[in-house]
């Protein structure tokens, strides 16, 4: 099947499932888990749940390290996408995968912006994030009521599938990236590809410098 096709399909039926298939959606109670998150009273939320989010953010981050160099060399750049991932996560990125072409070339300068998402200070800190994320999340966190939420609420549910989608699909965008760096390397691929979250991370963090062009 065409990879577009398929991404297409991923998109329409995991909006499909959420919509139709998973448990009903407590809009008051989600309202409230929102307003408790962006007013900073985490006292409120199961540090698990809390967590979660934070990490559907830090997943963000890492396919902006990548993707956001690969929008300058397609047709359509990166960053409607990027908005609208902040807004609806997974759902907002898949467009993006079914409607870029692969492309393991870079040319012209990077900016400040790509710069900063080219270095290995920006791996570092989400590293370093998501172990704090990490350690909050399991030390704190109620396991029993995380299980309970994500069987009966909509959001818990969804933003918990989303979360493996982000790991599932990272691999789609990790070749194209690795040849833009002449990283050519099958056991770094399949060793990334292989760990979720922890293997993009440590890639961010070691991945070689893009190199420029000139005019």
């Amino acid at each position: 099947m065409n990879i577009k096709i398929a991404f297409w399909l991923l998109w329409a039926g995991f909006i499909a499932y959420i919509l139709l298939l998973s448990p009903p959606l407590h809009l008051e109670q989600t309202l409230t888990l929102l307003k408790n998150i962006f007013t900073l009273n985490f006292a409120e939320i199961n540090p698990i749940i809390l967590s979660l989010f934070a990490l559907i953010g830090i997943w963000l981050l890492i396919y902006s390290g990548l993707l956001f160099i690969d929008g300058r060399m397609q047709s359509i750049p990166f960053y409607p996408f990027a908005l609208a991932s902040v807004a609806s996560g997974v759902i907002g990125l898949i467009p993006y995968l079914a409607l870029r072409n692969s492309n393991q070339e870079f040319s012209g300068q990077k900016d400040a912006f790509l710069n900063l998402l080219d270095s290995r200070f920006f791996g570092v800190v989400l590293s370093l994030s998501t172990i704090a994320i990490f350690a909050y999340g399991f030390g704190f966190g109620d396991w029993d009521d995380f299980v309970q939420q994500f069987l009966s609420d909509r959001f818990i549910h969804g933003m918990s599938l989303a979360f493996c989608l982000f790991c599932l699909l990272f691999p789609t965008v990790l070749g194209d990236d690795m040849a833009r760096r002449s990283w050519n390397n099958l056991q770094i691929f399949w060793t990334v590809t292989l760990l979720p979250l922890i293997g993009p991370l440590i890639y961010l963090c070691l991945r070689p410098s893009l190199a420029e062009t000139t005019s």
